[in-house]
C-alpha cells in the first residue's frame, strides 16, 4: 500500500520509521590519547610512503650527486650539486656520471667513507651522492667513433669533424682557455663503450690518461673506455648552490658530428701505443 509523504510523493509503509526500530548506536568521543596516536599513525604512514616514492625516484628517475674535484671546471665547481636523470639515454656532448671502470680512483680510506646515516639518506635520495665511487665527465665519443687529437688548429676531431669546445673548456681571464689536449692520440671506441674527457683538461685524469693501462689479460687501454652499463645517467641541472642553479645543455658543436663510418670494433684501436698524460 502506498501513502503520500509531506511533499505529495508516494511512500511505502515499509519505509516508515516505527517507534520500535533500533536507533543508530551512539559513538563515544575519542580521548586525547586516541587522537594523538591516530595522528602519529597517519604521520608514520606519510613518512613511509614518502621514503618509498623517494627511493623509487632515485632508482629509476633521477639522483643528486656532489662534485668532488675540479676536473669539470668551469662547467661544474667543487661542491656543486647536480641532478642526474636516468630516464633517457645519453649522446655525444652530454655530461654523464658513471661508476669507476676500474683503477681510475684510488681506494677510499676510512676517513673518506660516508657515515652510515649519510649512506641511508643517499639511498633514499634525501642526500646527494658524494661521488666517492663515481666520476663525472663529458662524452666525447660513442662506440665506433674515431677520435683524433688534434688537427692543425689544435682541435679534437670526431669522425673527421673538428669540435669547437670554446663554450665549455676551462678558462680564466689571465690564462685564457686550456688546450683541448696536450696528449696526442688517435682512438676508435669499441662496442659498448664511450670515451670521456673533463672540461678542465689540465686537471682531469680522463680516458686519455688510461690508454696505456695494462689489463689483466695483457692488453692495453681497455680501461680508458667506459662501459655503457656503468653510466648512471646524464647531469641535466645544477641544483646547488642556488646562485649557480640552472640547466645543463649539450653543446651544439656535437650536432654536426657524423655517425661512425665503420662498425665498432670489439677491442679499442689506440695509436700511438703507450699514450700517457
Amino acid at each position: 500500500m502506498l501513502t503520500r509523504g509531506r511533499a505529495g510523493e508516494p511512500t511505502s509503509d515499509d519505509d516508515a520509521v516505527g517507534p520500535d526500530e533500533e536507533a543508530e548506536p551512539h559513538r563515544e568521543p575519542q580521548t586525547a590519547g586516541q587522537r594523538f596516536f591516530g595522528y602519529v599513525r597517519e604521520l608514520l604512514l606519510i613518512i613511509v610512503l614518502g621514503l618509498i616514492v623517494s627511493t623509487l625516484l632515485r632508482t629509476f628517475v633521477f639522483q643528486p650527486f656532489e662534485i668532488p674535484s675540479g676536473s669539470m671546471e668551469n662547467t661544474l665547481q667543487i661542491d656543486d650539486r647536480v641532478a642526474v636523470q636516468k630516464v633517457s639515454g645519453f649522446k655525444r656532448g652530454d655530461v654523464v656520471v658513471f661508476e669507476d671502470p676500474g683503477g681510475w680512483l684510488p681506494p677510499l680510506d676510512d676517513s673518506q667513507k660516508p657515515s652510515p646515516a649519510h649512506r641511508v639518506l643517499e639511498f633514499v635520495g634525501l642526500a646527494p651522492n658524494t661521488s666517492d665511487q663515481f666520476l663525472i665527465k663529458r662524452v666525447i665519443g660513442v662506440e665506433g667513433d674515431q677520435i683524433i687529437c688534434c688537427d692543425v688548429d689544435g682541435r679534437l676531431m670526431v669522425n673527421g669533424r673538428p669540435l669547437d669546445e670554446a663554450s665549455y673548456l676551462y678558462s680564466t681571464p689571465d690564462e685564457g682557455t686550456v688546450s683541448p689536449s696536450d696528449v696526442q692520440f688517435q682512438v676508435t671506441v669499441p662496442k659498448g663503450r664511450i670515451f670521456v674527457m673533463g672540461d678542465h683538461r689540465n686537471a682531469s685524469a680522463d680516458s686519455r690518461c688510461h690508454l696505456a693501462d695494462l689489463e689483466v689479460d695483457g692488453s692495453k687501454g681497455d680501461n680508458a673506455f667506459v662501459p655503457t652499463d656503468r653510466v648512471v645517467g646524464v647531469a641535466f641541472a645544477r641544483i646547488y648552490p642556488f646562485d649557480r642553479f640552472g640547466g645543463m645543455t649539450r653543446p651544439s658543436t656535437f650536432d654536426a658530428v657524423p655517425d661512425a663510418a665503420e662498425p665498432a670494433p670489439d677491442k679499442p684501436e689506440i695509436e700511438p701505443e703507450g699514450v700517457l698524460c
